[in-house]
Protein backbone atom coordinates (compact mmCIF):
# COMPACT_ATOMS: atom_id res chain seq x y z
CA UNK A 1 0.00 0.00 0.00
CA UNK A 2 2.89 2.22 0.39
CA UNK A 3 3.53 2.65 -2.92
CA UNK A 4 -0.17 4.63 -2.88
CA UNK A 5 0.36 7.11 -0.49
CA UNK A 6 2.36 10.13 -1.39
CA UNK A 7 4.85 11.22 1.32
CA UNK A 8 5.20 15.25 2.15
CA UNK A 9 9.32 16.13 2.54
CA UNK A 10 9.42 15.38 6.14
CA UNK A 11 8.04 11.85 4.89
CA UNK A 12 4.74 12.63 6.43
CA UNK A 13 1.09 11.77 5.27
CA UNK A 14 -1.92 13.53 7.07
CA UNK A 15 -4.26 10.54 8.52
CA UNK A 16 -7.72 11.60 9.61
CA UNK A 17 -9.20 8.94 11.83
CA UNK A 18 -13.17 8.17 11.32
CA UNK A 19 -15.43 6.20 13.63
CA UNK A 20 -16.35 3.32 10.77
CA UNK A 21 -20.05 3.15 12.29
CA UNK A 22 -20.97 6.58 13.11
CA UNK A 23 -19.08 8.43 10.38
CA UNK A 24 -17.87 11.13 12.72
CA UNK A 25 -14.24 12.39 12.75
CA UNK A 26 -12.39 11.74 15.83
CA UNK A 27 -9.10 13.13 15.34
CA UNK A 28 -6.42 14.12 12.85
CA UNK A 29 -2.55 12.89 13.17
CA UNK A 30 0.35 11.80 10.90
CA UNK A 31 2.08 8.96 9.97
CA UNK A 32 5.16 8.00 8.64
CA UNK A 33 5.59 4.67 6.86
CA UNK A 34 6.70 2.69 9.88
CA UNK A 35 3.45 3.85 11.52
CA UNK A 36 1.68 3.12 8.36
CA UNK A 37 3.08 -0.22 8.47
CA UNK A 38 2.78 -1.46 12.18
CA UNK A 39 -1.12 0.20 11.57
CA UNK A 40 -1.51 -2.27 8.72
CA UNK A 41 0.20 -5.28 10.58
CA UNK A 42 -1.39 -4.75 13.62
CA UNK A 43 -4.65 -3.36 12.93
CA UNK A 44 -4.24 -0.61 15.28
CA UNK A 45 -3.73 3.07 14.47
CA UNK A 46 0.05 4.07 15.14
CA UNK A 47 1.35 7.35 14.40
CA UNK A 48 4.43 10.24 14.19
CA UNK A 49 4.47 12.45 16.79
CA UNK A 50 5.90 15.38 15.03
CA UNK A 51 6.05 17.29 18.84
CA UNK A 52 7.96 14.17 20.42
CA UNK A 53 9.55 12.92 17.12
CA UNK A 54 8.41 9.29 17.96
CA UNK A 55 5.95 7.07 16.90
CA UNK A 56 3.30 6.27 19.14
CA UNK A 57 0.12 3.14 19.54
CA UNK A 58 -2.64 5.49 19.64
CA UNK A 59 -4.16 4.24 23.47
CA UNK A 60 -1.05 2.20 24.28
CA UNK A 61 -1.53 3.92 27.81
CA UNK A 62 -5.26 4.82 27.54
CA UNK A 63 -6.19 1.72 26.59
CA UNK A 64 -8.77 3.89 24.17
CA UNK A 65 -7.40 1.52 20.96
CA UNK A 66 -8.67 2.77 17.56
CA UNK A 67 -8.96 -0.98 15.36
CA UNK A 68 -9.23 -0.58 11.66
CA UNK A 69 -11.25 -1.40 9.66
CA UNK A 70 -10.53 0.02 6.33
CA UNK A 71 -7.82 2.46 4.77
CA UNK A 72 -8.28 4.70 2.44
CA UNK A 73 -6.31 6.85 0.12
CA UNK A 74 -7.49 10.00 -1.51
CA UNK A 75 -6.84 11.01 -4.99
CA UNK A 76 -3.68 12.97 -4.55
CA UNK A 77 -2.23 9.96 -2.78
CA UNK A 78 -1.51 12.36 -0.08
CA UNK A 79 -3.84 12.16 2.66
CA UNK A 80 -5.61 8.80 4.37
CA UNK A 81 -8.76 8.10 5.85
CA UNK A 82 -8.83 5.53 8.26
CA UNK A 83 -11.81 3.84 9.16
CA UNK A 84 -11.91 2.51 13.19
CA UNK A 85 -13.85 1.05 15.55
CA UNK A 86 -12.59 2.97 18.76
CA UNK A 87 -12.34 1.34 22.61
CA UNK A 88 -12.90 4.19 23.63
CA UNK A 89 -12.36 8.22 23.25
CA UNK A 90 -10.03 9.16 20.60
CA UNK A 91 -9.24 13.34 22.28
CA UNK A 92 -6.94 13.31 25.07
CA UNK A 93 -9.04 15.37 26.75
CA UNK A 94 -11.75 12.30 27.14
CA UNK A 95 -13.61 13.73 24.44
CA UNK A 96 -15.18 11.46 21.99
CA UNK A 97 -13.83 13.58 19.23
CA UNK A 98 -10.93 15.90 18.90
CA UNK A 99 -13.29 17.80 16.87
CA UNK A 100 -15.92 19.37 19.73
CA UNK A 101 -15.10 22.82 19.88
CA UNK A 102 -16.88 25.55 17.46
CA UNK A 103 -15.21 27.81 16.54
CA UNK A 104 -16.32 31.39 17.41
CA UNK A 105 -17.58 33.92 15.28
Amino acid sequence: MNENVRFDERGLVTAVVQHATTQQVLMVAWMNAEALRLTLETGETHFWSRSRGELWHKGATSGNIQRVREIRVDCDEDTLLILVDPAGPACHTGQESCFYRRLED
